[in-house]
């Protein structure tokens, strides 16, 4: 019998009874005990070497026999007996402390370059709460790379001496933090949930004389950790094999990133002076975006590394002045002039990041698909939320990953579904961080035609998930044991293993 406490002053009880053995699992035990009632050490032996592809030595195996009689047989046990009933059998395949789910490893390839994966990516990684007043913090960035997430954002401002450089979330009232403190949490704990490489996304609102005080910052802090192409741009990504235990800086490079920002300033006012309801080709109306000028306080939400300087023209002759910063960036990025032609345009010698919000990556899937699909083989595209998630909600980062889009960036300090999506997703592969997107989506027919998500496909394989029991399901509950005080708290694990059985 088994009992809780109702109200700290009566106690229910119920009984436990055990669910009988599944056929598959009676069939499995007449098999390797040859017919008998008793499955020997050896009989156990063989069948989790042969099922579970693995090479398990007897010692373990006669441990384990002993675990479990000791628990479910403790008079039994006293008298040497080592082999398994049916129902000791069964009570092994459904007890996670004695049968776990298949090892967690690294095991897919890792030696493509980091477009032909996913990457478990963070928005706002400094954020500790929601988007508009919570304090930022290192602490959020810790947790995150203790979780295994691999692309940590930093959004640089000048305080307001401008002579230093914090880390916030600008126009809004985050209290910041200072950016060494972020770097250094970042030395301290980026692998400590996996060794392949950490990029740090960095929203620069800096001058040139900022950016020449961070190229010595970041360099002292990680050192030889850090990965700078010797070429300047890369032809092509790396793989995260060779970029085991290395650092990556993303980020528009400082002559591009005023030049973009001045492009901005005059397209503000172009949206001003018009009353055209077109949209642009980012996906915002021009209506949006001339409300969006008169609200300067939420301008950073809806255009990440979109970037704000006064004296923009003067600032880009100057851009030349800090080589030494230009040169940590390992992954160039920045939104080209023109159209989403232009944008998702790749180029033959040349690999580049591209960010795009939810809503942008919505529409441009209308007309855009195949080209999408196309520019993520070779170059990176980053998705991040709408603007008007100020309490760190999150969106459906299926949308991202079926156009093959490697680093869906998520608020990690934020809730819901989705997120429990991502960190599911991002379990697999051992854990890593990385996973290896697909081959539909990195493959191109003769005429460079890739993935249709709009085409019909026919269905190459089924699978079938068999649930046998969980955990809590065979306890002899009635309804009167639930109401108002005890209500029912029952949950469902499913672990996915595969079978050799013949």
């Amino acid at each position: 019998m088994g009992s809780y406490r109702v109200c700290c002053c009566f106690t229910r009880k119920f009984k436990v009874t055990e669910a009988d053995p599944p056929d598959d699992v009676r069939q499995a035990f007449n098999k390797y005990s040859d017919g008998g009632i008793h499955m020997t050490v050896e009989q156990l032996m063989k069948f989790i070497n042969e099922c579970n592809g693995g090479t398990v030595s007897f010692l373990e195996v006669e441990r384990m026999v002993e675990n479990v009689l000791h628990k479910r047989h403790p008079i039994r046990s006293l008298i040497n007996s080592k082999s398994f009933t049916l129902q000791d059998f069964h009570h092994y395949l459904f007890t996670s402390e004695l049968n776990p789910p298949i090892e967690s490893k690294v095991h897919q390839d890792m030696n493509a370059p980091l477009s032909h994966y996913f990457i478990y990516t963070g928005h706002n990684s400094y954020l500790t709460g929601n988007q508009l007043s919570s304090p930022c913090s290192e602490v959020p960035i810790i947790k995150a790379l203790k979780r295994g997430v691999r692309v940590i954002e930093l959004d640089l401002w000048p305080n307001s001496s401008k002579d230093d450089v914090h880390v916030l979330h600008g126009r809004t009232l985050t209290t910041p933090v200072d950016l060494l403190r972020c770097l250094r949490s970042i030395k301290e704990h980026a692998f400590t949930a996996s060794p392949y490489p950490v990029i740090i996304t960095l929203e620069d609102h800096l001058t040139p004389d900022l950016q020449a005080k961070v190229a010595p910052m970041v360099t002292e802090t990680f050192g030889d950790m850090l990965f700078c192409p010797k070429s300047g741009k890369l032809k092509e990504l790396p793989t995260p094999e060779s970029l085991k235990y290395r650092i990556l800086i993303s980020t528009k490079p400082p002559k591009e990133y005023l030049e973009a920002e001045e492009d901005k300033r005059t397209g503000s006012r172009r949206a001003k002076e018009t009353t055209d309801d077109d949209d642009d080709v980012w996906g915002e109306s021009s209506r949006a975006m001339s409300y969006r000028n008169k609200n300067d306080k939420y301008e950073s939400y809806e255009s990440d590394n979109d970037l704000d300087i006064e004296d923009c023209e003067d600032e880009v002759m100057k851009s030349d002045l800090c080589p030494a910063y230009k040169s940590l960036i390992a992954i160039h990025a920045g939104k080209p002039k023109g159209g989403m032609d232009d944008a998702l345009k790749v180029e033959k010698d040349n690999v580049r990041r591209l960010s795009l919000s939810e809503q942008a990556l919505e529409k441009a899937a209308e007309r855009h698909q195949q080209d999408i699909v196309r520019f993520t083989q070779k170059n990176i595209l980053r998705i991040y939320p709408k603007g008007t998630r100020f309490t760190s909600s999150n969106y459906k980062p299926l949308v991202g990953w079926l156009h093959g889009a490697q680093m869906v960036a998520f608020n990690m300090q934020g809730y819901g579904r989705s997120l429990w999506l991502m960190h599911g997703m991002f379990r697999a592969n051992g854990g890593c961080g990385y996973v290896k997107k697909p081959d539909f989506l990195m493959t191109s027919e003769p005429n460079n035609e890739v993935f249709d998500l709009k085409a019909k496909i026919e269905i190459k394989l089924t699978l079938k998930v068999k649930i046998y029991m969980g955990d809590g399901w065979h306890l002899d509950f009635k309804k009167t044991h639930f109401d108002t005080f005890s209500p029912p708290d029952f949950y469902t694990r499913v672990y996915l293993e595969h079978l050799l059985m013949k």
